[in-house]
């Protein structure tokens, strides 16, 4: 799951990305010199790092994702319930809900979500 963990700086940096994708490699230095007050050669250490973990990619001087942030966070949380809970939704649910209670619109939504995956 490491590859799909950010730490708060590596987050900080893709959402500049996510933000302002595709850009080019110079204006994102400038822009994280701006600011996350980096060198140049911070940022393309950085950049380099979350490109060999396949979440951007630099191609001639253009940056951009290879996942977007939605997709990101979709397998982040795949990867999570697999770890933690054998790949069970409803053993997550379940744990989910024992701390925090649902509210009728959330119930409602989930319904909502259920339904259409049974309709496709």
């Amino acid at each position: 799951m490491e590859e799909l963990k950010l730490g708060n700086v590596e987050s900080q940096f893709a959402d500049i990305i996510w933000n302002y994708e595709p850009i080019p490699s110079g204006e994102l230095v400038k822009i994280c010199e701006k600011e996350l007050e980096w060198k140049k050669s911070t940022t393309y250490t950085m950049l380099k790092r979350l490109c060999q973990r396949g979440i951007f990619k630099n191609e001639n001087g253009i940056v951009s994702s290879v996942m977007t942030k939605a997709e990101f966070g979709a397998a982040q949380s795949e990867k999570f319930v697999e770890d933690t809970f054998e790949g069970s939704l409803p053993a997550f649910l379940a744990a989910f809900t024992t701390r925090k209670k649902l509210s009728k619109a959330e119930i409602a939504e989930i319904r909502q979500m259920i339904d259409s995956f049974e309709e496709e």
